[in-house]
């Protein structure tokens, strides 16, 4: 964080800081003003000290170097998507899509990345375009955990190779993590996949070049956002914690990676 910024600086236009704070759910103003005046608040990464400052809509406004989102008309769903389901907002085929979620909402919505429709799991959906094509962009490569029950034994050695990296027909790729879960039986095995690429059918490609094709596949884990509990073909908001920490990454900063047991572009399942 920079060096702090002088009392009352900013835009004289704007509204003043704690009360966009307190606005934004973050605390009471009272609460606010203290969080400031501790040197715990920065706006486009200054440091601020004092409770006359102003601000935009269009300021970065974190806490304890967490990004918090100060358009309260913002808005973040997480849905676990079903199999059956395809990613789009209008499929031109005539296959059962997201707008049956979306129509939901008064505000437009877009999907952040895709899933195929056999794969089912964790989707955003947001009326927040910058963060979505953020988020979605190849280059910004965003950790994404899958579980996939494959055919046949997997063996620490496929494992290995998974990680080490798999050459493809559009190129070499790497799982960032795998591991196996539990113990195979039936002649099947359930496999946890952690990687970074947007690349389209990533996982079930990868799992069929070492020769295990995928049975069923289900996106756990987006970022910083875990699918938890929620149950297929349901949607929650997402929390004040789970939309600071996708704007904080977002931004270029980090948060803790915690696991869990469990523009569009192409589907990168």
């Amino acid at each position: 964080m920079n060096t702090a910024s002088p009392t009352g600086a900013g835009h004289p236009e704007g509204e003043r800081l704690q009360k966009v704070m307190a606005a934004a759910g973050v605390a009471s103003r009272r609460v606010c003003e203290d969080l400031i005046a501790a040197g715990r608040v920065a706006v486009n990464g200054v440091r601020v000290e004092g409770a006359g400052r102003r601000v935009l809509p269009s300021d970065l406004v974190s806490v304890d170097g967490k990004a918090i989102q100060l358009d309260t008309t913002k808005i973040y769903i997480m849905l676990n998507k079903p199999v059956g389901i395809v990613s789009s907002l209008a499929d031109d085929r005539g296959r059962p899509d997201l707008r049956r979620y979306t129509n939901e909402f008064d505000e437009r919505l877009f999907n952040v990345g895709r899933l195929d429709g056999q794969t089912s799991g964790l989707l955003l959906l947001t009326n927040d375009g910058e963060l979505a094509h953020i988020l979605a962009h190849p280059s910004f490569g965003v950790l994404k955990t899958y579980i996939a029950k494959v055919e046949g034994v997997v063996n620490q050695h496929t494992i290995n190779k998974l990680i080490g990296g798999i050459e493809l027909e559009d190129g070499l790729i790497e799982a960032d993590k795998a591991r196996i879960i539990g113990t195979p039986s039936n002649g099947e095995t359930v496999v946890e996949v952690t990687l970074h690429s947007g690349r389209n059918r990533i996982v079930r490609r990868m799992l069929e070049e070492v020769g295990h094709p995928v049975i069923d596949l289900v996106r756990r884990q987006f970022g910083p956002l875990h699918l938890g509990s929620l149950a297929p073909d349901a949607m929650r908001d997402l929390t004040k914690k789970e939309v600071g920490d996708l704007l904080t990454i977002s931004r270029g900063g980090s948060v803790p990676d915690g696991d869990d047991d469990g523009s569009e572009a192409p589907s990168d399942d």
